[in-house]
């Protein structure tokens, strides 16, 4: 029957992968990166007896590094994955994804169940491409500049160094980087409560997919999803 329930298999085992191998690199990034800004825990005794500054920023860029290569890799599925792994992307010079974006968002706030898509509908694939992609292009750009003063003409020096004097200096560099990393927390709280309402809602399984890969729909559903 119609108001059955079907199930397909929407996200394939690398976009689950890097989706948890970025989500845990970004929250250790921010948590690490609050020390490093403003230090407040200190041990006790001298602090040649202590490198606790040189192992936060020890963890700081290796979680960087492991971001940047899952990141890159997500990138590259985005064009070898399946239809799914392209939902949601952002079609700014159509009239029509401006129409199903602002839907949405009225939907959202009558907290009314709309139409339910096996991939990201349009306003999740706009966040997504604003706070991960733009803002995670950013963060990768910004890291590596700092991270390549530790070595000036050094090969990261070389490819990222034009980063620090375009944005007028190191102490600026290092302001916007810190700056922009609070829109992270932001889209993950944001993240988890649609999540969490889209799958009571709609009663699609979306928790349980980004483990699974499977999501269930309704007949009239799947035909919203492009």
């Amino acid at each position: 029957p119609e108001k059955f329930f079907r199930r397909a298999y929407v996200w394939e085992f690398p976009v689950r992968i890097t989706h948890w191998v970025n989500g845990i690199s970004i929250v250790v990034l921010f948590l690490t990166g609050l020390y490093i800004g403003s230090p407040i825990l200190a041990p006790a005794g001298e602090p040649v007896n202590h490198f606790v500054m040189g192992r936060i920023r020890q963890v700081h860029f290796a979680a960087a590094l492991i971001f940047a290569i899952s990141f890159l890799f997500r990138i590259y599925w985005f064009w070898a994955g399946n239809n799914y792994a392209r939902s949601g992307f952002p079609y700014i010079w159509r009239a029509s994804w401006w129409g199903e974006v602002i839907g949405e968002v009225i939907e959202y706030l009558k907290l009314k169940r709309g139409r339910a898509y096996l991939g990201h509908n349009a306003l999740g694939g706009a966040s997504y491409t604003f706070f991960v992609v733009l803002l995670g292009w950013f963060q990768i750009f910004t890291g590596l500049a700092l991270y390549s003063e530790t070595k000036p003409g050094g090969f990261l020096d070389y490819l990222f160094g034009w980063v620090i004097p375009l944005l007028g200096g190191s102490y600026k560099t290092h302001m916007y980087h810190h700056l922009v990393a609070w829109a992270f927390p932001i889209f993950v709280l944001v993240h988890i409560y649609v999540v969490i309402y889209d799958s009571t809602m709609l009663g699609n399984g979306l928790i349980s997919s980004i483990i699974s890969g499977h999501k269930f729909y309704q007949q009239e559903d799947i035909q919203n999803d492009k």
